[in-house]
């Protein structure tokens, strides 16, 4: 159906299967030298903004990492995280995915844990090939001094929280194929 009008244009004679292919080719050709409108400016534009400001963010990281080492409170973190982390169960059924470094990491734990990583009471922090799970303020100190180790952070916008009173599903539990 997508070529109707090229199959009744062929029956009725008008064309022949030789223009036909010639007009494929050349949409096919116009598809892909598709030219910009001129936005092209503004796009290197932005994306060496991007480029800049994600210099900046590395080298200011770097330093806090730098500064934080001095200190010794990377090595104090390290010890904290480990010792305060919350042992996860050994025949835990559901499987959390959480994503680091554009990889998608999975845990699995139980729906308690489940339910305290999504209020937001508990965090992940992946350090040395290991997941750990620790409360939300020690992730949070680890996200500060050394983001590329925080896999999960439950962080509330506040701007965009409503607490509605009248919600009519409130009472409803969210289905669990709706996690991912």
């Amino acid at each position: 159906m997508a070529n109707a009008l090229q199959e009744q244009l062929l029956k009725a004679g008008l064309a022949s299967k030789q223009k036909v292919r010639d007009v494929k080719t050349q949409k096919r050709r116009d598809k892909k030298s598709r030219i910009d409108d001129g936005s092209s400016a503004f796009k290197q534009e932005v994306a060496e903004q991007k480029r800049l400001q994600a210099l900046k963010d590395k080298a200011l990281n770097e330093q806090r990492f730098a500064e934080a080492s001095e200190r010794g409170q990377v090595r104090g973190l390290i010890t904290e995280f480990t010792k305060s982390a919350i042992k996860i169960p050994t025949y835990a059924e559901v499987k959390f995915n959480y994503t680091l470094d554009n990889k998608i990491y999975s845990l699995y734990i139980d729906e308690k844990l489940q339910a305290e990583l999504l209020k937001g009471q508990l965090g992940i922090v992946r350090y040395e090939d290991k997941s750990y799970l620790v409360p939300h303020k020690l992730a949070e100190r680890v996200k500060l001094l050394v983001p590329q180790w925080c896999g999960y952070l439950w962080q509330q916008d506040e701007s965009k929280a409503v607490v509605v009173e009248d919600d009519p599903y409130a009472d409803y539990a969210i289905p669990d194929d709706l996690m991912w």
